[in-house]
């Protein structure tokens, strides 16, 4: 988890892990590589089949119902619409909504949007996830639902999640806590 007041860079350093933003100096090795001298082309590829993103906001297309959300970022990695579906509706499930593929997202509660969320962030299988703020905007209850999953995926997938918070009781979910200045 990471931690902070407002202004000590933990957003900052979000995009930099995510390859969002370029750092201006130093170096940035990520599962081996190096990753600073890629093009933005390279850098879409490697956050496409490396990191998984979930954000405080959803980031949901309203346009689009539960399952092409999810299955989104399959079809830009290249797998046919079918396929991507089925992985698709296979992630709803591990977040407990696969009875809701067929809704669009604003007929969805706060914690089934950001569940949503993370299903699409892990569409991909990514070995990394990052979490900004992903219970900022949700109830304690809803709060305990995400985490839940969250703590899941780490305990069973062997997943690394990285987590921004404000909560002390969100960063008690991590195994470790770094506090930035």
């Amino acid at each position: 988890a990471l931690m902070g007041p407002s202004g000590s860079g933990k957003s900052t350093l979000m995009n930099l892990l995510g390859l969002l933003d370029r750092a201006d100096a130093g170096s940035y090795h990520l599962d081996g590589k190096e990753v600073t001298t890629l093009n933005a082309a390279q850098h879409a590829e490697v956050r496409n089949k490396t990191i998984g993103f979930v954000f405080q906001s959803f980031n949901l297309l309203k346009r689009m119902n539960v399952l092409e959300n999810v299955a989104l970022p399959l079809l830009y990695a290249g797998m046919g619409r079918a396929k991507a579906k089925l992985r698709a509706q296979e992630l709803l499930g591990q977040v407990g909504l696969a009875a809701l593929g067929h809704r669009m997202p604003n007929q969805l509660s706060g914690g089934q949007q950001q569940r949503v969320a993370i299903a699409r962030a892990l569409v991909n299988s990514p070995p990394v996830l990052l979490a900004d703020e992903p219970t900022g905007n949700l109830d304690t209850t809803t709060t305990e639902e995400v985490l839940g999953v969250i703590d899941q995926l780490n305990r069973e997938q062997g997943l690394t999640i990285i987590l921004v918070t404000h909560e002390i009781d969100v960063a008690q979910h991590a195994k470790r806590l770094v506090r930035l200045k």
